[in-house]
């Protein structure tokens, strides 16, 4: 029952209008910094807890250190071993989230707001205290090494390893954050021990709260919660230096089905065009049915049944990738249109009808991100990783409906780049 109270909590906790959402900067009084925003209204609290760094830490011979890691900091902290830990956040009805990608380490906490003082201290321990039990080790380690095994039979994977190789070279994003099967089993506790002390530090660290807390009450929360952890990390890797080189690049593989991905270089979120690069994603590929990849190779000759494309923003790189999957006689096909959708966006561009479209898409679509604490509190963290200013979600859509057609059409032509277009083909294709 408990549980059950705190999910509906959870589901609930949303505020009525995006728009006046307030936010607070807060720094405790140990120099500890977050963004709150304050929801008196129902006694719960969302905190979102984001460490920049992630997977790409990761020294190149232990790929899959962080990974295994942070799916470890529940299983064992301080005097508590899994089964206490799920026992008391249990008792609690507290929900605490671990998870990691190639740029942040990332920790959830939800928690009913009498329960504040008890949930924290257990999430603490996980954070300060983790005890990397060997038993535990073994068990989430078998867990990864399972996962890795079935990626090497799953086209999509496939697919996303051999971009990401043929994209970054020798950057650590060029290889997945969750290792290989040769690292992941060389792994030892004193691997663990040394991701831990590297990744979780206050020199990378971003905080995000919203509820049923004052920013009074918060300070010598983050203090008590936070305050152990060491001052600096391991250095953060350099930028990625990209490669395209345009064509295709096929991995055969015994399908009836082709998976294909395909890439050029991205555009920063600090550019001064972002959001007509924004919009003209929506226009080409991001769309859904109302985008040109869809109306060419999908609805128009019955290609695939989705081709998306997305402007990824890592933290070290920017990528403009995109997706595509058709029978292995139609795959050569479906590529030729995607290029010729592309070299045309990028003479022609938009439509203003095109462009008007995208824009009530994308401001229609923004207050549904808003839709309970933790999601508010998770794009607080992330507006700080990317150096936003707090009213930008105030603001957001104002960015959006000031790109005007002309921007759009200007940064396709400065943006798409069809020679540098490259695809990785997994399956058996004809005629590529």
């Amino acid at each position: 029952m408990i549980r059950f109270v705190v999910a509906f909590v959870a589901a609930v906790a949303a505020f009525p209008a995006w728009a006046e959402i307030n936010i607070k900067e807060v720094t405790s009084p140990g120099g500890i910094k977050a963004w709150l925003v304050e929801e008196p209204s129902i006694p719960f609290v969302a905190m979102e807890l984001r460490f920049r760094g992630g997977t790409s830490l990761d020294l190149p011979e232990q790929r899959g250190a962080t990974n295994l890691m942070v799916g470890l900091l529940e299983e064992g902290a301080g005097e508590l071993d899994a089964q206490g830990f799920a026992r008391e956040s249990e008792a609690l009805a507290a929900n605490f989230g671990y998870d990691s990608n190639a740029d942040a380490v990332s920790i959830s906490a939800r928690f009913l707001t009498e329960n504040s003082s008890e949930a924290l201290e257990l999430l603490r321990l996980s954070l300060i205290e983790p005890t990397f039990p060997e038993a535990a080790i073994e068990r989430v380690r078998k867990q990864v090494l399972s996962g890795l095994r079935s990626s090497l039979t799953d086209p999509d994977k496939i697919a996303s390893k051999r971009m990401s190789a043929v994209t970054y070279g020798e950057h650590p994003y060029a290889s997945e954050g969750d290792g290989t099967i040769e690292s992941v089993t060389a792994l030892t506790r004193d691997d663990l021990v040394a991701a831990h002390k590297g990744a979780l530090a206050k020199d990378r660290m971003y905080v995000g709260v919203v509820g049923d807390v004052t920013a009074e009450e918060l300070g010598p929360m983050l203090d008590a919660l936070l305050g152990e952890l060491p001052e600096t990390g391991t250095a953060l890797p350099e930028r990625a230096e990209l490669s395209f080189a345009g064509g295709v690049d096929v991995v055969d593989f015994d399908t009836p089905q082709s998976v294909a991905l395909f890439a050029q270089p991205g555009i920063h979120r600090d550019d001064e065009d972002f959001f007509a690069a924004y919009v003209l994603n929506v226009v080409l590929g991001g769309g859904g049915f109302e985008s040109r990849l869809m109306t060419e190779v999908r609805q128009k000759r019955g290609l695939t049944y989705g081709v998306y494309s997305y402007l990824v923003l890592r933290d070290l790189a920017d990528v403009y990738l995109g997706s595509v999957s058709s029978a292995n006689d139609r795959i050569a096909e479906s590529i030729s249109v995607i290029r010729s959708e592309w070299a045309r966006m990028a003479e022609d561009g938009a439509t203003p009808e095109e462009v008007e479209k995208a824009k009530a898409l994308l401001t229609g679509a923004y207050p549904l991100r808003f839709d309970g604490n933790g999601s508010i509190a998770s794009i607080m963290v992330g507006m700080q990783m990317d150096g936003m200013p707090v009213d930008y979600i105030v603001n957001r859509n104002d960015y959006v409906n000031d790109v005007t057609v002309e921007d759009v059409n200007r940064v396709a032509k400065e943006l798409l780049d069809p020679e540098a277009l490259t695809f990785v083909v997994v399956g058996k294709p004809d005629g590529v």
